[in-house]
């Protein structure tokens, strides 16, 4: 059995930057700015975004977890609008369809999310796109845990309850658009498909060694492959 972990932003949906605007006008109602200029959020959880604005612009650690929650729930609030704006919202990527509906064909493919958004806002960004949250079986969320490398063994975890068994590392296969993805699981022996559907291209993503990498979702067959001989 293998566990297909896709990430949502830049692999399965685009938002626009729908989720950056949200945050940063959550982080300007809650702090009065919007973080370092040039702040990078992808490949990052939600969590660990809202920390590197608030020490990025002098705020001491104890301050970041006395509005940590209140700028994750700002967040959440503002991004309604974001996703449902006309000219903004979410949009499916190429393949992305297909290949969701083929691994939850297998018998022998467990599908699930391996995401840095807090369980909240990948609900509202799968619903925004059209894509039914119901049919990942597992997941590993940025509000599980705020640095992105503990993702893969609470995803892990949560495959072995639902299959009443072991499950191994290189059993499970994170698909992602950024280096993140590709080294998150490492430590625990998972395998990484790329995907330069996101801020990375084919060549920036080959050269962190994924087990795969294409250009977007779209050769089914391929990807599905990729998945079982990770």
């Amino acid at each position: 059995m293998k566990i297909a972990l896709f990430d949502i932003d830049g692999t399965l949906l685009w938002t626009q930057g729908a989720g950056k605007r949200a945050m940063e006008r959550a982080l300007m109602a809650v702090i009065g700015n919007t973080g370092p200029e040039g702040h990078r959020y992808d490949g990052k959880t939600d969590r660990q975004i809202v920390r590197e604005a608030l020490l990025g612009t002098g705020h001491d650690a104890s301050r970041v977890d006395v509005h940590m929650d209140e700028i994750i729930a700002r967040y959440l609030v503002e991004l309604e609008p974001e996703l449902e704006g006309a000219n903004t919202g979410a949009f499916v990527l190429p393949g992305v369809h297909a290949i969701l509906d083929a691994v939850h064909e297998q018998d022998d493919i467990m599908l699930g999310l391996l995401t840095g958004n807090v369980v909240s806002g990948a609900e509202r960004k799968l619903r925004a796109a059209g894509i039914n949250a119901d049919r990942f079986v597992v997941g590993a969320y940025g509000s599980d845990h705020e640095a992105r490398p503990e993702l893969p063994p609470i995803a892990r975890a949560r495959a072995e309850a639902v299959l009443g068994r072991p499950v191994q590392g290189s059993d499970c296969v994170i698909i992602g658009d950024t280096p993140m993805d590709v080294a998150c699981g490492r430590p625990m022996g998972a395998r990484a498909i790329a995907v330069a559907t996101g801020h990375y291209d084919v060549a920036a993503l080959t050269a962190c060694a994924p087990d795969a990498v294409f250009a977007d979702l779209s050769d089914t067959a391929a990807v599905l492959e990729a998945i079982r001989v990770a």
